[in-house]
């Protein structure tokens, strides 16, 4: 799940969203945890993974159209089609006042699915954008055309640009610039040269020359650019920090006077960028890496104007290509299948479906949820709330590491979580957008122009408490640390993670596991360093701290010891915050569990015994396949566990997952008790 800054085929059904017949008669007989999934051939204490999904793993391969599949994927795939239902009706709806959600929703995708219009306009589109910024006469133009891109939705080129809340005065947004100006998804891709990197790097350069070629230009000089681009981008890869080094809130925290920062980047003067950023009366700036725009400051002097303006160009293309003809769109595709190992291209209808809720998905939202949410999950959500931070406080205070004063600070945190359950309470109605059902192209432009200036718009305004990261229909959930809340979107309320008609057992060990997680993020490595507030504040005793730390390095140190494809090792650094989320988490749901009435009883259903449901209704979440061109891109860039690690790093920490499938020494996972993990 994210942290502050992250699918519904055969046989599993939203019943109590969507409230259609078909599914009611389907959750009747339906099995919230199927034995038939299992594969009780393997023993539980040597491949709980396998035990748990083996038999769903076997009959359910990854998609043509897909990079995975498991739960998560079956209900996003669900939710999807949900998703085009509720756009088919708004299409339908001729009674639809203009401006009105339903027409604007429904123009959206409307212009998003002429594919003929799309294809007569070839790259027209961003013609323009091209032929200015060959005109550039000058570096102070190159710096002026990188903030126009930026702040008409043309693209986002050289660095990063946001603003956000300041962690060290949450009242206040302040402007914030990070590193960036690549495109490949992990600096490491430009600056190791295995035999996979290779052929990614190959691959990249042959993109780069194909977008050019699809514009006009010659194929040398096509393929020219593409090494000038790739060079420079990899100068700035060079600059960047590692992804490790970028969870340290305190290490990406560099608050510099707007003059200052000028002084440190010969060539930029920040206030006149600001300007051109349409942004004016900031003092002030955070820059989560000054030695990357130091590096960028000496690349604008010593890389060629002609190069300058070959890498702006790319920068249009790149992000103009997915929504252009059809031979820009299926170059697109091509480098995506060389990264990920995608077989066919996602359907027209999924990618503008996708596209429109990504979009407009407050819009989309008010639809979504009226037809696939109901109130009655919104309730029984806040009671599991209710109980798992009941259940954390009483884990908090039995805590045998942590002093009292540790305690008071760490429960009033815990008691300042602030839940959201479903969708925004007040929602954002895009006032001001232009959206035409004839020019899809424009369309998607002017969102981004939209979302920059209302962004902007937030400085010098008090803090918007009220804004979401995610849309409602989106499988997820995150922690925002410096909001200090959890937020739930309506998409994730769905089986296998959360059903009205299932038994506890299911619910605690789905989402309340992730009502766990998204709690545990609040005291995880990072979040840990934001006190009750969400300020950026140590509020540990330094023995308090260093006992933690002590604790999450052996974490680490567990999940550096699991491998993919038999060599690539989890990276236990980078997923750190997230497996103190997942160990957390469980353990925190698990004792909430024990509080209702099944929890404290040995009722089987299937044979099943209560912790076992528990635990095997947390393994159905995590089961899965991947492509294994996916699976070794993730290992690099996602700070989550891949999903058998995540199905056992948590329950082998676990003394009652041990007692629930009778776990002993010599078994493949057994690990003694004193050397099992216990954080929160």
């Amino acid at each position: 799940m994210m942290t502050n800054k992250k699918w519904l085929l055969a046989g599993i059904f939203f019943c109590m969203a969507a409230a259609n017949n078909y599914c009611q008669a389907q959750n009747a007989s339906k099995k919230f945890i199927d034995p038939a999934n299992m594969d009780k051939s393997v023993k539980p204490g040597d491949d709980f993974y396998t035990y748990a999904s083996g038999n769903w793993i076997k009959n359910n391969p990854v998609p043509a159209k897909e990079t995975r599949w498991g739960s998560f994927n079956q209900l996003r795939d669900f939710n999807i089609n949900a998703v085009k239902t509720v756009l088919e009706k708004a299409m339908a709806d001729k009674n639809a006042a203009p401006g009105s959600v339903s027409k604007r929703v429904a123009d959206f995708y409307i212009a998003g699915m002429d594919s003929l219009v799309i294809e007569k306009r070839g790259f027209s589109p961003i013609e323009n954008a091209l032929k200015e910024i060959e005109a550039i006469s000058s570096e102070a133009a190159v710096l002026k055309m990188i903030a126009w891109l930026r702040t008409t939705g043309s693209g986002s080129p050289l660095y990063g640009f946001n603003v956000g809340q300041d962690r060290k005065n949450v009242e206040i947004m302040i402007p914030q610039f990070s590193q960036g100006g690549t495109t490949l998804p992990d600096r490491d891709y430009y600056l190791k040269t295995d035999g996979r990197n290779a052929e990614i790097q190959q691959a990249y350069k042959n993109y780069i020359t194909t977008l050019f070629t699809l514009t006009g230009t010659g194929k040398e000089m096509a393929e020219k650019n593409a090494a000038t681009i790739f060079e420079l981008e990899k100068k700035l890869a060079q600059a960047q920090m590692s992804r490790v080094e970028m969870r340290d809130p305190y290490k990406t925290y560099n608050k510099l006077q707007v003059e200052d920062f000028s002084k440190t980047t010969p060539g930029f003067n920040w206030r006149e960028v600001l300007a051109d950023l349409k942004i004016k009366n900031q003092d002030s700036v955070l820059v989560n890496n000054p030695v990357f725009f130091a590096t960028v400051a000496g690349l604008l002097k010593t890389v060629s104007l002609d190069d300058w303006k070959t890498y702006l160009q790319w920068n249009v293309l790149k992000a103009a290509a997915p929504y252009l003809s059809s031979a820009f769109v299926d170059a697109n595709f091509a480098f995506t299948q060389v990264l990920s190992g995608q077989r066919i291209q996602t359907p027209r209808w999924q990618r503008m479906s996708q596209l429109t809720d990504g979009s407009i998905g407050e819009l989309l939202g008010q639809l979504y949820v009226k037809d696939y949410f109901k109130p009655e999950a919104k309730v029984r959500m806040a009671e599991l709330v209710t109980n798992l931070r009941k259940a954390f406080a009483n884990r908090i205070n039995k805590l045998d590491w942590m002093s009292p004063e540790t305690k008071t600070k760490a429960l009033a945190k815990l008691a300042a979580f602030r839940p959201k359950i479903g969708y925004p309470d007040k929602w954002r109605n895009y006032d001001g957008l232009v959206v035409n059902k004839n020019t899809y192209f424009e369309n998607v432009r002017n969102v981004g122009a939209w979302n920059y200036n209302y962004m902007i718009n937030q400085l010098g305004k008090p803090v918007d408490r009220e804004r979401w990261g995610m849309t409602p229909p989106t499988v997820n959930a995150y922690y925002n640390a410096t909001l200090n809340e959890i937020v739930f979107p309506a998409g994730i309320l769905q089986l296998p993670f959360f059903d009205a008609k299932a038994d506890d057992a299911l619910n605690y060990g789905g989402i309340g596991a992730v009502i766990g997680h998204e709690m545990s993020h609040g005291f995880d490595d990072n979040g840990s360093k934001y006190d009750a507030d969400g300020t950026l504040r140590n509020w540990w005793t330094e023995e308090d701290r260093t006992k933690f730390d002590a604790k999450t390095k052996t974490l680490a140190q567990q999940f550096d010891a699991y491998t993919v494809q038999d060599s690539i090792h989890v990276n236990g650094k980078l997923t750190l915050g997230e497996n103190i989320g997942d160990l957390g988490g469980l353990n925190v749901a698990y004792e909430a569990f024990k509080m209702t009435p099944q929890g404290k009883s040995m009722k089987t259903i299937d044979g099943l015994t209560p912790d076992q449901r528990f635990f095997l209704a947390w393994a159905q979440v995590w089961r899965n396949n991947t492509l294994p061109q996916t699976e070794a891109q993730l290992i690099i860039t996602d700070t989550h566990s891949p999903g058998q690690y995540r199905t056992i790093g948590a329950p082998v920490n676990m003394d009652a997952w041990y007692k629930a499938f009778n776990v002993k020494e010599g078994d493949k996972l057994y690990k003694k008790p004193a050397d099992r993990i216990r954080i929160w």
